[in-house]
């Protein structure tokens, strides 16, 4: 089993900046995948980004340019640091894991909300 915790949400205005962190523990060691979901009132979840054990990155169009994840093996911890925040970007954050071979996520954080508001 894998947990994830995600931390790091809350209200800011437009423009502004967020850094989200998730933590993993327990079996790390099939997972080489890890990712940052989004969820808002009324639409479909979405990939916001994810990276690769190797360091891989791939990004939502929606968010390119402003928004960057990374990792921090030795923690264990992946970051979504998120800049030039919109109101379009609220939602719930939610962490994943999972693997590369099968494109599959086998484990969740909890989420965080993120609030983008003037």
């Amino acid at each position: 089993q894998v947990q994830l915790v995600e931390s790091g949400g809350g209200l800011v205005q437009p423009g502004g900046s967020l850094r989200l962190s998730c933590a993993a523990s327990g079996s790390l060691y099939n997972i080489d995948r890890l990712g940052w979901y989004r969820q808002a009132p009324g639409k479909r979840r979405e990939l916001v980004a994810d990276i690769t054990r190797g360091g891989s990155t791939n990004y939502a169009d929606s968010v390119k340019g402003r928004f960057t994840i990374s990792t921090d093996n030795a923690k264990n911890t992946v970051y979504l640091q998120m800049n030039s925040l919109k109101p379009e970007d609220t939602a719930v954050y939610n962490c994943a894991a999972g693997r590369v071979v099968d494109g599959r996520w086998y484990f969740w954080g909890q989420g965080t909300q993120v609030t983008v508001s003037s």
